[in-house]
């Protein structure tokens, strides 16, 4: 029985709701006047069900699918103007006792090479990435208590923290860990990350336990609950996502809607993020085995229609896709992408040999960070790698309720400005920077806020003088 409320996993993502859903999508994906009203219902910004949402998704038409992609692309501007924020994901161990089939990681996979950072070669690691520019990094580990414990990972953000090198550091330590209990994200709380990420796969619980056969993440109930005992821990600012291509993209499209909306019903606050990976080739993983792989067609429409039902959260992608495919999906609603990344174990430092791969799955955008900082800068973004909201207790509801009503920018504007110069000062090529330093009089002249203004070109000439690290 559907109930937002719950906190039974399979009954706030309940599958008959699901099906449902569908069934009424596809009943209605040719029903103009019903269309036309949910358009002109999230034309007010405040969002979409999982049930109108669905029937969007569902459309035909071709008029009102133009229409779709024109409210995204006004939404994503009103929320988030042409600010991309930038990360860079940090494996630390690629050893796992699951069985997932889609991931290289599998516990049965003898040819990848299984790794592990130390301490001292992840302080190398974060040098590199901030010799880079990187400001915010997304840990990422196999599930293996006796290799990857908590232990390993709070040492490990303490670590991170800890390097201060030249004008570098690491801002935000953004955590993608296996699901566990209330008392571990306690004390990842403690550590001080900021987002915790974890993505359901797939929401279709008998196909969620077929991918995952062996294991602790073949119990569905915990993974799904975890959002949950992460709240309860205290980490207000969580970030959820799905593989499409393991299952049929509308289920887990209304699936991970129906996540959100527990969420904001059940904890307070919808998700910080939401991440739209797809399935990619890997180790010996090949994507001809999974036969609901999406097309970029249905992977824009996806995106378009995220971004116009759930208007204040973050989305993201990463270098699983091309240049040409994140080009296209970041005018419809994508806020943060990776750049520059490294899916091995380790591989800033010391690029890995081709014999001891240890990737998570290959890269389509293998650009170095610069090159995509001056990509965007030459697209009208601004390549920003902010992390004040975080620093400054603006997280969870009270990001939200700022989101909301539209004062966020009061802030994000001006600290995107400000660390996109202390970037193009430390970091950036010479054709980068003469492209930065146009974007940068460019949106300080468009901030409206008389006194933020001021405040900020004020801090621009301190920037200029070698001083660092101003927010509001």
């Amino acid at each position: 029985m559907y109930n937002v409320m719950s906190k039974k996993a399979v009954e706030f993502i309940d599958d008959q709701e699901i099906l449902d859903t569908l069934a009424y999508a596809e009943a209605n994906k040719t029903n103009a006047a019903m269309i036309n009203e949910i358009i002109e219902k999230a034309r007010t910004y405040k969002g979409l069900s999982h049930r109108e949402a669905a029937v969007l998704l569902a459309c035909e038409l071709e008029e009102q699918n133009e229409q779709l992609v024109k409210l995204a692309m006004e939404i994503k501007n009103k929320f988030y103007g042409n600010r991309i924020v930038m990360f860079a994901p940090l494996y630390l161990s690629n050893y796992c006792v699951n069985g997932c089939i889609y991931c290289p990681y599998h516990a049965k996979n003898k040819n990848i090479s299984r790794k592990k950072l130390t301490q001292a070669e992840i302080a190398k690691e974060v040098i590199a990435l901030q010799d880079m520019g990187h400001k915010r990094l997304a840990l990422e580990a196999g599930e293996d208590p006796k290799n990857n414990p908590l232990e390993y990972i709070l040492e490990s953000i303490k670590t991170i923290y800890s390097i201060k090198h030249k004008n570098g550091d690491i801002r935000r330590v953004n955590v993608n860990i296996a699901a566990t209990t209330v008392d571990d994200y306690r004390q990842l709380k403690e550590a001080g990350i900021g987002t915790y990420i974890l993505f359901q796969e797939t929401y279709h619980k008998e196909n969620y336990e077929m991918l995952h056969p062996t294991g602790p993440k073949h119990d569905y109930a915990w993974h799904t609950e975890a959002m949950d005992r992460a709240m309860e821990g205290g980490i207000d600012d969580v970030g959820i996502g799905v593989l499409f291509g393991l299952n049929m993209y509308r289920y887990d499209f209304v699936g991970m809607l129906m996540h959100a909306e527990h969420l904001e019903a059940a904890m307070g606050v919808g998700p910080h993020t939401i991440s739209v990976p797809r399935i990619c080739p890997a180790d010996d993983i090949d994507t001809g085995d999974f036969s609901n792989a999406i097309s970029d067609e249905i992977f824009e429409k996806i995106v378009t229609v995220l971004r116009i039902a759930v208007p204040y959260t973050g989305m993201i992608i990463s270098t699983r896709e091309s240049q040409a495919s994140r080009e296209r999906v970041l005018k419809l609603g994508i806020s943060q992408i990776s750049g520059g990344s490294s899916t091995s174990v380790g591989g800033y430092d010391t690029p890995e040999p081709e014999a001891e791969n240890s990737a998570q799955f290959e890269l389509n955008d293998t650009r170095k960070l610069d090159e995509i900082v001056n990509w965007l800068l030459e697209m009208g973004h601004i390549p920003s790698f902010c992390t004040a909201c975080y620093r400054e207790g603006r997280t969870g509801d009270r990001f939200m309720q700022l989101v909301k009503s539209g004062q966020i920018a009061n802030c994000c504007q001006p600290n995107a400005i400000m660390t996109l110069k202390e970037y193009l000062e430390d970091y950036a090529a010479p054709e980068t920077k003469l492209n930065g330093e146009k974007t940068i009089a460019r949106e300080l002249a468009a901030i409206p806020n008389d006194k933020v203004r001021g405040i900020a070109t004020a801090h621009l000439t301190e920037l200029n003088s070698g001083k660092r690290d101003f927010r509001f």
